[in-house]
């Protein structure tokens, strides 16, 4: 797994969608000034919609849902190019979307059906582009020249973000990792790596307990895969476990299941592999409704590898 928490997804109440059509509708209607208000206020209720996606239990309603709001996002961002707060939105949408709806599925039909397979991750490719273009354009737009100046040094470049940059920082790296992940035969997507290592470290070092552990769940995975860095990556990952273990209060399923995928298979560890898992799904979804959607659809990943046990460890 690439990153662990992936939710709450697009994040957008009916409601809220109802007063963006609105204000969509009165920008075709008026004058350049007044348009330009109409756009920011449709722009900002978007960005800062509420939890009702989040808290529904049934994934496939909000698979079908979800484009349309990418979609409106895409509309709005054509003629306000530069708001933060929406370019944000849509960098966590698509990622979240292609990663629960489109590549999960190509994942599930690898062993049967190969030509399929290929066909949702080439999508889940583009999708995760599309997520990053709109991730670094929100950096750009924040601290004009950052995107350029990430690929010529990209430590010194994220120095210059700050705390309030912390979701675009984790954004552009969730998506661009993910882009990694299936671009394994494509140099310059794995050129990125350096870029993504600066700007989740970047984003841990700002706000570590940002979104009740997210940054720490995307590096259990990571700490593993990293190429150049002192100390014992195994100590760094369960260290990043318990603590998004500690700030989600044990309510999230993604750190468990992130610890299974990545550790517990590295090191052939079936049986901690299997309780891990089994931890996954005991996870109360009704607990905490505001990750209800998240730990259903991890809950699905668990099962999903409880199922490929076998053709994971070797006996």
């Amino acid at each position: 797994m690439l990153f662990g928490r992936t939710f709450p997804l697009l994040e957008l109440e009916p409601s809220c969608c109802m007063r963006v059509l609105v204000l969509v509708a009165l920008c075709a209607l008026t004058g350049c000034s007044v348009r330009q208000v109409a756009l920011n206020r449709a722009a900002d209720a978007l960005a800062q919609s509420g939890s009702a996606f989040a808290s529904d239990g049934d994934p496939e309603l909000i698979r079908a849902a979800a484009p349309f709001s990418l979609k409106l996002m895409d509309s709005l961002l054509e003629d306000n190019a530069r708001h933060v707060g929406l370019l944000t939105a849509a960098a966590r949408g698509y990622t979240q979307y292609a990663y629960a709806f489109v590549q999960q599925d190509g994942e599930e039909l690898e062993d049967t059906d190969l030509a399929r397979a290929t066909q949702r991750f080439d999508r889940a490719r583009g999708l995760y582009v599309r997520a990053r273009g709109y991730a670094l354009r929100g950096l750009d737009s924040a601290h004009p020249g950052m995107p350029a100046a990430l690929e010529r040094d990209p430590k010194a470049t994220v120095a210059r973000a700050q705390r309030q940059d912390v979701p675009l920082l984790y954004w552009s790296a969730v998506a661009t990792a993910a882009w990694i992940g299936l671009s394994k035969d494509n140099a310059g997507a794995v050129a990125q790596l350096p870029v993504m290592e600066a700007l989740i470290d970047r984003a841990l070092e700002l706000d570590e307990a940002w979104d009740t552990g997210a940054v720490h769940t995307f590096l259990i995975s990571y700490e593993l895969a990293r190429a150049r860095r002192s100390g014992d990556p195994l100590a760094r990952a369960l260290a990043h476990f318990e603590r998004a273990v500690a700030l989600s209060r044990g309510q999230q399923a993604a750190p468990y299941v992130a610890l299974a995928e990545s550790v517990s298979v590295s090191r052939q560890d079936r049986a901690e592999f299997e309780r891990l898992l089994r931890q996954a799904l005991s996870v109360n979804v009704d607990a905490a409704p505001q990750w209800r959607l998240a730990n259903i659809v991890m809950q699905r990943r668990a099962r999903w590898l409880l199922s490929r046990t076998d053709q994971l460890f070797a006996e």
